[in-house]
């Protein structure tokens, strides 16, 4: 049994050993759990039948789980609005909006990053996206350059928060089937299940106080240093003609949000439907926004695209006020005529899809984002198959019930297995990215504390919290990564180093909140699901 429990830790060393290497994450999960698996079957300390389960958990975790398939239409979804220039309207305006107040252009830039999180949810995009665009006028208007670099980098970072997000859709799949591992091991087979809708829910209200914090941070600064925050001057444009401009910014991005986040926190639609929604609104609001090839922008194109927009609107609203489902036995004659007049809306939506598919297929757009979704979304499920595999070899070796004996031996019980966890993810934050955390370390330690008494919405809202960190925390913070590729060279990378530093702050001060107030977590999930 020592033996055992020796390998299984030698296993873990081993794993991130070879991450720090620079290994590729999947072969080198995979690769790893197969040589201690072979020294196991070697010292009779392994069954190799536990190998054959493998293609199974493959089968049920991967190929038949319908969520997953949500990992994929929300990245379209964010690289596509990438390509439609919505983040450049939103900080032209925005920073027109708080430009004349002091520390406004960092407002601007933390409302934008909100924004963006709740469209997109995909940090790269945002950070790369902020720094080409708002860190020169930043520089140029005398703000602080570590202030600056910071504000970018952390706003960036509340896509991994903020809902719909692709960090809480992974971490929820996993923070599920731990769950319902804990709770068979107590004897309860029929529990309460844990979505992602839940988890979304629960993350909402801890990612505004996240926003709230990065706002006061930036006022603060203004405040007690107005020299690294100073005002821009004010825009002239007209009043009704600023009005309509911060309209045109934000309308599109608002409704977006409210379709996808709001079909999902009503139970109107899954994760996975209103991602499909969310994928086909960004190619519509894409199409709409991107020229042609010739660089012209035809207004009876515009028309057919804003027509099929305006009809997917229709089909959501029509959604949540009627009963639209065609499978039920008794259907009333207007409850039929209402299911034609959405079957003909939804015509006209797919219509307009095609046609702004059609502009973005012309001038290359399409065929960047089909692109980078593909890559990105075959990243996300090599490293999970690899985790599985590591995963079943690390249970072969009895490493959860090592984990579980260690976690529950700790002093404080349920709170000092917690406050362990959490300084875990913490620390491994510095070397390892949020997908290896998420599908190494949630699988073995979740269940423990699950078995311990611990919420499991707060624990994944804590665990999203945690894995913010990592992308700001050096050295291998991929925030900073992305900002130092596309930042002036006068901007020094310990300059943006120094400048996270105070956010990283505020992101613990965030999760300590959260800790000793869990209803911040749970209150909003409790609510609607009693509705």
């Amino acid at each position: 049994m020592i033996l055992n429990e020796i390998l299984a830790i030698l296993m873990f060393v081993a794993a991130v050993v070879a991450l720090l290497r620079g290994f590729p994450v999947a072969f080198t999960l995979a690769g790893v759990a197969l040589m201690f698996a072979g020294i196991g079957i070697a010292l009779d300390l392994f069954q190799p039948t536990l190998l054959r389960a493998f293609p199974q958990r493959i089968y049920g975790s991967v190929m038949t789980n319908e969520l997953l398939v949500a990992v994929p239409l929300f990245v379209f979804m964010g690289v596509m609005l990438e390509k439609s220039r919505i983040a450049e309207e939103l900080l032209d305006t925005m920073g027109a909006l708080f430009g004349p107040l002091r520390g406004g252009l960092g407002i601007s830039v933390i409302i934008v990053g909100a924004l963006l999180a709740a469209s997109t949810g995909i940090v790269g995009a945002t950070v790369v996206t902020m720094g080409l665009l708002s860190l020169p006028t930043m520089l140029r208007r005398g703000y602080s350059t570590p202030l600056a670099c910071g504000a970018i980098t952390a706003s960036g970072t509340l896509g991994q928060i903020v809902p719909p997000s692709i960090v809480l859709i992974l971490l929820g799949d996993q923070i599920s089937n731990a769950h319902q591992a804990a709770q068979r091991e107590l004897g309860n087979f029929a529990p309460d299940p844990v979505s992602v809708g839940d988890l979304f829910a629960g993350a909402l209200l801890p990612g505004l106080l996240m926003v709230g914090l990065y706002i006061a941070f930036m006022i603060g600064v203004a405040i007690f240093k107005p020299e690294d925050a100073p005002p821009v001057p004010r825009d002239t444009t007209s009043g009704r003609a600023f009005a309509w401009k911060i309209l045109h910014a934000l309308a599109p991005p608002v409704v977006l949000i409210v379709a996808v986040l709001g079909s999902i926190l009503a139970g109107l639609a899954t994760p996975t439907e209103a991602a499909a929604v969310g994928a086909l609104g960004a190619t519509l609001l894409a199409g709409f926004r991107c020229a042609g090839p010739d660089g012209t922008n035809p207004k009876e194109g515009r028309i057919a695209i804003g027509f099929g927009a305006l009809a997917l609107i229709g089909v959501i609203l029509m959604g949540a006020v009627f009963d639209l489902r065609v499978g039920r036995v008794d259907i009333s004659g207007g409850e039929q005529i209402l299911t034609w007049i959405a079957f003909a809306l939804c015509a006209i939506a797919v219509l307009g899809a095609l046609w702004a598919a059609g502009r973005l297929l012309q001038n290359g757009v399409l065929g960047q984002v089909s692109s980078s979704t593909a890559q990105i979304s075959a990243m996300v499920f090599v490293i999970l198959i690899g985790a599985t595999l590591f995963s079943l070899v690390f249970r072969g070796f009895r490493g959860d019930e090592m984990v579980e004996a260690m976690l529950t031996g700790l002093p404080g019980g349920a709170w000092g297995a917690l406050l362990a966890v959490m300084l875990v993810m913490f620390v491994l934050g510095f070397f390892l990215d949020f997908i290896e955390i998420i599908f190494v370390v949630v699988p073995i330690v979740a269940p423990a504390l699950f078995m311990m008494g611990v919420d499991p919405i707060w624990l994944g809202v804590l665990m999203a919290l945690n894995l913010q960190t990592s992308f700001l925390t050096p050295p291998f913070g991929f925030a900073l990564f992305y900002l130092r590729g596309v930042a002036p060279p006068e901007v020094k990378t310990s300059q943006i180093y120094r400048g996270a530093i105070p956010f990283i702050g505020l992101q613990i001060v965030a999760l300590i909140i959260v800790c000793v107030l869990p209803e911040i977590a749970t209150w909003l999930p409790a609510v609607l699901n009693a509705g």
